[in-house]
């Protein structure tokens, strides 16, 4: 539990701040053996243990968060501000209740005679253990600011990455989400009076058509039923596709799909260039960096790899061999400049490189996105259309052969 005290100490000025301890009683005993004398002695509950409960479900910190925070932070340190003092700042100028939580748990660590590295390890659902060993590695080397800001321009980075994905697959998700909500609104509108004059006239109608009006019946007639039913579809189809036990049939699929097989390819090899140029620039350890990375990665074929190159190096064979094993993963240039870093002593700046060239390709690579999935779309939504217009027009023209004669 968190404790906020005010105290008096040895030359009778007032101080107040913040103990994690178990009780009121331990926190009074703390004081009295750093010779303070305790004034007031309170659990904080509405920013700590309420809003630890309520942030943690509600609220959350964004990966911009985080950056601004190893940002605002490394600039504090540079400037010759305490940690503590860093630390009372960016709470102050927070507004995220988790955030605020947060911060209140580092200062208690610190304030305890702990390290940033630690307090951040207490909060590992937000903070991962990329950043956690970059951090104490550059607390033992006496580099945290630098360090801090390389995590930001780290996580920058990989926000970019994130974004120029998503963006490009914003457009087919936009094009998809109408065409369903169209077909929705035919569906309860424009086919149950096609049905009706079907209906009247007694036409017969092909099995296209009876399958469409059986559709648009049971979206009409029961509605929140249907919603139910096509919650329950979906939800079970996003269950089963990111199941463990299908997580590694959609990786495979992901490789071998041709339209997005290079994109998964180019964002995987920058992210595994790019954890490990920045774990290796702090001073964290081969192995340790490599264990890391794995976590980063996500598909399961590369932290095999990286899985593959942690074992290869405890038994003295190096990084770039691995690398070069699995050309089907990781593209043959990247073997090739990790054996030359290797060589030469510079193997974090020749990760950087291959990151920065990878990082570009990406973004080439989803600009061409939209030009490949056009005509996909296109064919879809040409099939679904001409599906439609031919269950429901064939039948009309039944009816007008029929009324002529």
């Amino acid at each position: 539990m968190l404790f906020a005290y005010t105290a008096r100490d040895a030359q009778g000025e007032t101080i107040e701040g913040t103990l994690e301890a178990a009780d009121r009683f331990t926190v009074a005993k703390e004081l009295r053996e750093r010779a303070q004398t305790p004034i007031t002695v309170h659990e904080i509950i509405p920013k700590n243990r309420v809003a630890l409960g309520f942030s943690r479900i509600f609220a959350h910190v964004s990966l911009h968060e985080k950056i601004v925070f190893m940002h605002n932070l490394a600039g504090m340190l540079s400037a010759g501000l305490p940690l503590f003092r860093a630390l009372e700042v960016e709470k102050k100028q927070n507004k995220n209740a988790m955030l605020v939580t947060i911060f209140d748990g580092l200062l208690a660590t610190i304030n305890q005679g702990g390290t940033l590295s630690e307090g951040l390890a207490k909060f590992a659902d937000v903070f991962p253990p990329l950043v956690v060993s970059m951090v104490r590695a550059g607390e033992e080397s006496g580099n945290l600011a630098g360090t801090l800001k390389e995590i930001g321009d780290n996580l920058e980075k990989s926000y970019k990455l994130n974004r120029k994905v998503r963006g490009a697959l914003m457009y087919p998700t936009i094009v998809i989400s109408a065409i369903l909500l169209i077909g929705a609104l035919m569906l309860v509108f424009v086919v149950p009076t096609l049905t009706k004059i079907f209906k009247d006239f007694g036409t017969k109608l092909p099995a296209s058509t009876q399958f469409v009006i059986t559709i648009s019946d049971a979206v009409s007639t029961h509605p929140i039923f249907f919603l139910d039913c096509l919650v329950v579809v979906f939800a079970a189809f996003f269950y089963f596709f990111n199941s463990k036990q299908m997580q590694r049939t959609n990786d495979r699929i992901a490789l071998a799909f041709p339209a997005i097989r290079s994109i998964v390819q180019e964002v995987n090899t920058a992210r595994t260039a790019r954890t490990l140029s920045s774990l290796l620039s702090a001073g964290v350890e081969m192995t340790r960096a490599l264990s890391i990375t794995k976590d980063v990665v996500q598909n399961s074929y590369y932290k095999d790899v990286l899985e593959r190159a942690s074992i290869a190096l405890q038994k003295g064979e190096t990084l770039s061999s691995v690398f070069k094993g699995a050309p089907d993963l990781y593209p043959i240039m990247v073997g090739e400049m990790v054996a030359v870093g290797e060589e030469t002593g510079a193997l974090t700046s020749m990760l950087a490189d291959i990151a920065t060239y990878y990082e570009e390709e990406v973004d080439a690579q989803t600009k061409n996105l939209s030009t490949i999935v056009e005509p996909i779309l296109m064919i879809f939504i040409g099939a679904a259309v001409g599906f439609f217009a031919v269950s429901m027009i064939s039948p009309m023209y039944g009816l007008v052969s029929t009324l002529s004669s």
